[in-house]
């Protein structure tokens, strides 16, 4: 199969196409377009001529578009979960559940579509404003330059595509090298939907060469990125007066305190340190666990990962299969290697086979290791022993990181004080920092980025505020 561009309403031949293969299996999936700096700007023009019809949409027809969108990708769900497994070898049920997500997503984005508003001002409130009555209005700031990753190929998408067609603005999607199909697929469908020529254009190709262009073309009034906190940097020191999202990386801990049940807490841990073969940005990194309950909590823990299946992400049973590059297996192996040298000890795992690394779990972990001051992005977690949360509290804001955070108690009072000591963008209380679900204000603080995501919140940063005001 061949994957063109897709720019203007039209499907385009690109000058040149590379060759999509399967993390796991290594098989080839299609051939997939690189987009030269040409392109990027064509796909830029077609959005920018775009701008005036999708403005002038009333808000009904875009939520209705994005209404057929979620119930077309719907109906689609086990095609599109198997390009998800094929491209980014996302075992088959977490597949499905990306696409579940996805569909929920663009229904946010089509009932936040009927919800955009201004207010009303008094001026009165101060001398002089007098005989005057005010309003604001909110408008789409113009062209959208999204920018997204390959552990959520779908959703990620959704969260950038929905709330910038919702609010009226145009969009140049720039997908991960490795998982371009599911952006494809969603462009196919919106053009189903009704959406506008211009209003989606997809390209995919070398991050940096369609990144400068989007980064640093005066059309493009926004750019929202998800990846790797180097990248988000230099964005924003390109991006020059543009607004800016980043959702950059994180190494999330869970705290047990001494009074949770371990039994009740385990397989959740185990699933949010796993899922995706932690390649998730609020994937359980780090696990913070109160002295009496360290010795029970690492041998269930071991326990309950010794149960994963390992495997092929098309078998409806594997738990974690492939992680996206061998360059990524390599890095991770090395880190893991200059932890054991420091004095770390693997409880479980550490084996790498092609591109499947083992669950592993790792004790005795320093500090200033890379697997746990970095973010590891693999199947690798973190098991540490504490006297006290507050002890907790401070190894976990002891990062350059702040994305989510979790705590387990039963006293509320703890949990409140390590809710407000915790310099994160989100606390889980009596849960692991990996949830999210689509509506909610998700981002974070320090080298985790600035701004966020979330249907409504996205669309804030979406919107220009114009005030209007009358003499009488």
């Amino acid at each position: 199969m061949q994957q063109h561009l897709f720019i203007g309403g039209e499907w385009q031949v690109a000058s040149s196409y590379t060759t999509l293969k399967s993390p796991y299996s290594g098989e080839v999936i299609a051939e997939v377009a690189e987009a030269t700096a040409e392109d990027a700007k064509a796909a830029i023009q077609a959005a920018s001529d775009a701008c005036a019809e999708m403005r002038a949409m009333p808000a009904h027809q875009r939520s209705a578009i994005l209404e057929k969108l979620a119930d077309l990708l719907e109906e689609r769900r086990e095609d599109a979960a198997r390009i998800i497994a094929r491209e980014a070898s996302k075992p088959w049920k977490a597949a499905l559940a990306e696409v579940d997500r996805t569909v929920q997503t663009y229904k946010f984005a089509a009932e936040e579509a009927k919800r955009i508003h201004g207010e009303t001002i008094p001026l009165d409130a101060a001398p002089g404003g007098e005989g005057r009555m005010a309003y604001t209005l909110k408008e789409p700031v113009g062209v959208v330059g999204a920018i997204t990753p390959f552990n959520f190929p779908m959703n990620l998408v959704a969260h950038k595509v929905g709330p910038a067609l919702a609010a009226g603005n145009t969009v140049v999607l720039k997908p991960a090298e490795q998982t371009p199909l599911s952006a494809y697929l969603i462009a196919e469908l919106l053009e189903q939907a009704g959406l506008p020529a211009g209003a989606l254009n997809v390209i995919s190709g070398d991050g940096k060469t369609i990144g400068d262009v989007l980064v640093t073309d005066p059309r493009v009034s926004y750019i929202t990125f998800t990846g790797s906190p180097a990248v988000g940097t230099e964005i924003r020191s390109k991006a020059g007066l543009k607004r800016v999202t980043l959702e950059l990386g994180s190494n999330a801990a869970v705290i047990i305190d001494r009074d949770t049940d371990v039994d009740a807490v385990i397989d959740r841990c185990v699933s949010g340190a796993f899922a995706n073969q932690g390649q998730v940005c609020i994937s359980v990194q780090r696990i913070y666990v109160v002295d009496e309950l360290y010795d029970t909590f690492v041998s269930r823990f071991v326990e309950a990962t010794q149960r994963l299946k390992i495997g092929d992400p098309l078998d409806p049973d594997t738990d974690v299969s492939a992680l996206i590059s061998a360059k990524n297996v390599e890095r991770v192996r090395e880190w893991l290697e200059e932890a054991v040298q420091a004095g770390a000890r693997i409880a479980l795992g550490g084996h790498t086979e092609g591109g499947i690394l083992e669950p592993t779990v790792l004790l005795d972990v320093d500090p200033t290791s890379k697997v746990s001051c970095r973010e590891v992005f693999a199947p690798l977690v973190l098991i540490h022993s504490v006297s006290s949360v507050d002890e907790a509290v401070n190894h976990v804001n002891n990062s350059i990181y702040g994305l989510q955070a979790g705590i387990y108690t039963r006293n509320i009072t703890t949990a409140l004080d390590a809710a407000d000591k915790l310099e994160v963008g989100g606390v889980m209380i009596n849960d692991i920092p990996s949830f999210r679900v689509d509506h909610m204000p998700y981002g974070g603080v320090k080298q985790s980025g600035t701004g966020r995501e979330g249907v409504k919140y996205a669309m804030e940063e979406m919107l220009e505020t114009k005030l209007i005001v009358i003499k009488r």
